[in-house]
């Protein structure tokens, strides 16, 4: 379509700036499949280039609506968003929708202005490490699983093992390495808008009106809001897609080959707590 359009002359296309739109929207980690697509930088780098690869606009404009996940694939898309952002000397503008906590409050952090509705969610700068225990399943079907290893700590936090009280300790250790990182984060980009409220830091959550106030988001309002004022009544949003094939559906990705059939079981049993997991995560903030 932007081919099409070159070949129209300048007299006769559609006048006002062109805003290119990227929607980053889901759980944040890697992976995923055409049935359970998830949010990485592997899923939302093409789109990104493509976004940021618009010569005349001013600026991307990014929706973002996700509960967190990944801390890795998080920080990914945050810097790949920054370094497209430099390349391109483009500014970003981010617009949460329901929630951008923890991971998506990370991928946030990346737009040189954050805006909210004043009934978002925003915040939960901390690290939460979740998961199900399975100790007693095994001998309730009637399976022995059998692990062998060479060290000591290579089955840490075995979900078919009774938990350790070391290994609860070591994970926390971690949790506070990747909280510091995350801290870091946020004063790097908001420095000049947060306040001495150290509660900030703490895994707490706000509603997009108290977060203004905190100094997590730059301004309330939606993106079509913003824009028009911005740019101008004339401005349109044009929303950049994911690749597709010849016949418009989406190109999907590559996939590990179909498993032996004796790891079927434990694949479903896996799919099912990372189903509930997903669930936890958004039934946190009320969604």
């Amino acid at each position: 379509m932007g081919f099409l359009t070159r070949l129209v002359p300048k007299r006769f296309r559609k006048k006002g700036t062109v805003i290119p739109v990227v929607r980053l929207h889901g759980t944040i980690m890697a992976g995923g499949s055409q049935f359970k697509p998830a949010l990485n930088l592997a899923t939302v780098a093409p789109m990104l280039d493509k976004a940021f690869s618009k010569k005349d606009s001013p600026v991307v404009a990014i929706s973002v609506n996700s509960p967190g996940g990944s801390p890795v694939q998080s920080r990914l898309i945050f810097q790949r968003i920054r370094a497209l952002a430099e390349e391109k000397d483009k500014k970003v503008l981010i617009f949460v929708e329901d929630v951008a906590a923890s991971g998506g409050y990370m991928i946030a952090l990346a737009g040189d202005e954050i805006f909210a509705d004043p009934t978002s969610i925003v915040g939960s700068i901390g690290v939460v490490s979740g998961g199900f225990g399975f100790p007693e399943l095994l001998r309730k079907v009637g399976v022995e699983r059998r692990v062998y290893t060479s060290g000591e700590n290579k089955v840490i936090l075995d979900p078919f093992q009774p938990e350790k009280e070391g290994d609860v300790e070591y994970l926390k250790t971690l949790q506070a390495e990747i909280h510091k990182v995350f801290i870091e984060m946020v004063k790097m980009r908001r420095s000049e808008r947060l306040g001495d409220d150290e509660t900030i830091f703490s895994g707490l959550f706000w509603t997009g009106m108290r977060g203004l106030e905190l100094g997590l988001i730059d301004g309330l309002g939606d993106m079509r809001e913003v824009i028009k004022r911005r740019f101008g009544k004339d401005a349109r949003l044009e929303l950049i897609g994911g690749s597709r094939s010849l016949f418009g559906r989406r190109v999907p990705g590559v996939f590990a080959a179909q498993p032996p059939l004796g790891e079927i079981a434990a694949g479903a049993v896996t799919g099912l707590a990372e189903g509930l997991e997903e669930k936890a995560l958004w039934s946190r903030y009320g969604l």
